[in-house]
């Protein structure tokens, strides 16, 4: 895909915050002490500011007391390089690839509640298929908020990419049925289905969901292909419960965290891996198309844990 290639100065930037508690307030509070207890404790209480999640930071606690007591570990200095580690160890094997049909178009289901950046995400995704020569065509699935169909529009115009819409209020399944039947007319590779922006308390709207679900795998083998959920990054463990809820009304393979913009609280990650097993796969860097890259939790992790400039 024509992604933005991640670099440590990029995740660096959009992981502002974390850093500043983790590589500049918690790495400043190790030097020179002892790990006991009272230190014990002010790292678990960083890395729950940091949005890692209270189960995530419970275990990591605990094996780094254990390595404080088999004596392995004594300085503060010794628990930087023994958070990354645990921390790279939760997200190593994570797939950031996109599944590809083998036969026919692929079909990308896109969710996520309203203001979380999905339009711009789903933007960002055709503008990366169509970079690497794919044909693109996008679903206006969200019927329900007034000006979604014609904000796809606007992105589609801007990128070249046509867009099939219906009436306002029209039943969502329908439109993502003729668009499926326009995929096939096309020839298109890929066709990215937006969906209403719903709260996850919504039960009327996520059995939409499923629904819209259903009619892709009927019309489709295999589909949807991949199913996406926008986050917002800096909206931390409410993020969590978004993806939670969701995750019982579709299957999402894989997250797209936007907003990555130097107020997220980058430890969402791990607490969405370690809780729900959904790997991230994209995240979003900035307001322009262009501006997507893969998922790289080497690079992720180095920049949570960078000290600042």
């Amino acid at each position: 895909m024509g992604l933005l290639r991640g670099t440590l100065g990029i995740f660096k930037r959009g992981l502002g915050q974390t850093r500043r508690l983790l590589g500049g307030e918690l790495i400043n509070r190790l030097r020179g002490r002892v790990l006991d207890d009272e230190l014990l404790e002010e790292i678990h209480d960083h890395l729950l500011r940091s949005d890692v999640g209270v189960k995530t930071a419970g275990e990591i606690i605990t094996e780094l007391g254990k390595g404080v007591a088999s004596g392995s570990m004594s300085k503060g200095e010794d628990a930087v390089n023994f958070l990354k580690a645990q921390m790279t160890r939760r997200l190593e094997g994570v797939d950031t690839s996109v599944a590809m049909a083998a036969d026919g178009p692929t079909v990308i289901l896109v969710a996520g509640v309203n203001g979380v950046g999905k339009t711009t995400s789903i933007a960002k995704l055709a503008a990366a298929f169509a970079g690497d020569g794919k044909k693109v065509l996008l679903a206006a699935g969200d019927t329900f908020r007034a000006g979604a169909a014609e904000q796809l529009e606007t992105w589609g115009s801007r990128l070249g990419i046509d867009v099939v819409r219906g009436k306002a209020g029209a039943d969502p399944a329908s439109v993502v049925y003729d668009a499926v039947d326009a995929a096939d007319a096309r020839d298109i590779d890929v066709l990215i289905v937006d969906t209403a922006g719903r709260m996850h308390t919504e039960k009327g709207l996520m059995r939409q969901l499923g629904k819209i679900h259903g009619v892709l795998a009927k019309k489709i083998e295999g589909a949807p292909h991949e199913v996406l959920l926008v986050l917002d990054a800096t909206q931390g463990q409410n993020a969590l419960v978004q993806a939670r809820h969701f995750q019982e009304a579709i299957n999402a393979t894989g997250i797209v965290l936007s907003k990555l913009d130097g107020t997220a609280r980058g430890g969402i990650v791990l607490a969405i891996r370690d809780e729900l097993g959904i790997p991230v796969k994209f995240v979003g860097l900035g307001e322009r198309p262009e501006d997507l890259a893969a998922f790289e939790p080497d690079l992720f992790i180095d920049a949570m844990f960078a000290t600042e400039d």
